[in-house]
């Protein structure tokens, strides 16, 4: 009895990543590391202020890759959009925290 409530308790645990888990993302390699460098960054630097860190990933991509990124950062999402081909990132940092950058 003993053994069946240990494995339904290792079932209930969440798998939490800590390392940054690109879904989507049709970049170059180069730019690709940058911006998942940049949204490393803006994430750990502000923590739950998503709206803080998703401004912070935006304005850094304007510098770097020129102007009219977006960014979204937030859990539970969805999200349908146009953008400009070799522009889109779509991952996740931290567990369930979905970063999506884009370039229109």
């Amino acid at each position: 009895m003993e053994e069946f409530a240990d494995a339904k308790e290792d079932e209930n645990k969440k798998i939490v990543h800590t390392y940054p888990l690109v879904q989507a993302c049709d970049m170059s390699e180069e730019m690709k590391a940058e911006t998942v460098e940049v949204i490393i960054t803006a994430c750990e630097k502000y923590g739950t202020d998503y709206f803080a860190a998703a401004k912070t990933v935006k304005q850094m991509l304007d510098k770097k890759f020129g102007p009219q990124w977006n960014a979204v950062v937030g859990e539970a999402f969805g999200i349908q959009i146009t953008y400009q081909t070799n522009t889109l990132m779509y991952m996740f940092f931290g567990g369930n925290l979905g970063i999506c950058a884009w370039k229109i």
